[in-house]
């Protein structure tokens, strides 16, 4: 396994994205891992999942380096299949999923925070769902994930403005559930190891009730956000986007 560090301790299975010199930045090769791991997790006998990432970031967002690779519409399709694998897989996971954020959580890093039951944060954490700084919509179920903890009007506005926010801040919105004083790695540990002396089967059903028909308007979304990322992609806005932020400049947009 390249990408990804798994412990069990007890109830709880602990998965850490491993890519830290990067900030987790998430690429086709470490999402298809991601697909086929969380296979892997959903199997064991644990009945709490702790996802979060190593280094300083739980997860910078999609890596640039698959823009190249986004002019193929067979391996766009690819890179899709997995990201939508993932969500759903945290979505429907017969678990109680904790995810576990510090430091940058951006994009598709963002959407895959959010698929889990509760968001934990460090106070340093800074969430962005920051897709309009490159011309893109949000991924990943972004829109679902934000209609679902924001409603509608709010979802658009933090969609457009790529606006950031610190994790009081979040929490105050409803993206965050908790925000911890100390390590978000002990403090959500300590939390699901708490949580395990619940009756976690009673939880896991409420879940299942929920996520069973909520799953039918998070494939519409994830099939539509497909469709619209492709169509963006083709945009002279998205391709100032990219080349302004490989610059490190103030992107020209101008709704081409």
């Amino acid at each position: 396994m390249k990408h990804f560090i798994i412990e069990e301790k007890e109830n709880v299975v602990h998965l850490r994205i491993a890519r830290g010199e990067k900030y987790n930045a998430l690429d086709g090769e470490l999402l298809e891992e991601f697909a086929s791991v969380l296979e892997t997790v959903k199997e064991t006998d644990a009945q709490l999942l702790v996802l979060s990432g190593k280094g300083e970031g739980f997860c910078a967002g999609g890596d640039l380096s698959m823009m190249k690779d986004f002019t193929d519409s067979q391996k766009y399709d690819q890179v899709m299949d997995h990201i939508e694998k993932i969500v759903t897989t945290i979505y429907t996971m017969p678990k109680v999923v904790i995810s576990a954020l510090h430091g940058p959580v951006v994009g598709l890093g963002l959407s895959i925070a959010l698929a889990a039951d509760y968001v934990v944060a460090e106070p340093d954490a800074t969430l962005s769902m920051n897709f309009i700084g490159i011309g893109l919509a949000p991924d990943g179920g972004g829109h679902f994930w934000l209609q679902e903890r924001l409603g509608t009007h709010r979802a658009k506005h933090f969609a457009w403005e790529g606006q950031q926010m610190r994790a009081k801040e979040a929490y105050d919105h409803k993206l965050v559930d908790i925000v911890v004083n100390g390590s978000v790695f002990e403090e959500a540990d300590q939390i699901a190891q708490k949580w395990s002396k619940r009756p976690l089967k009673s939880m896991i059903a409420t879940k299942q009730i929920y996520h069973q028909y909520g799953l039918d308007r998070l494939l519409q979304y994830l099939a539509k956000e497909r469709q619209a990322q492709w169509q963006l992609r083709q945009t002279n806005d998205h391709m100032e986007g990219v080349q302004a932020f490989l610059e490190k400049r103030t992107p020209d947009f101008r709704g081409e």
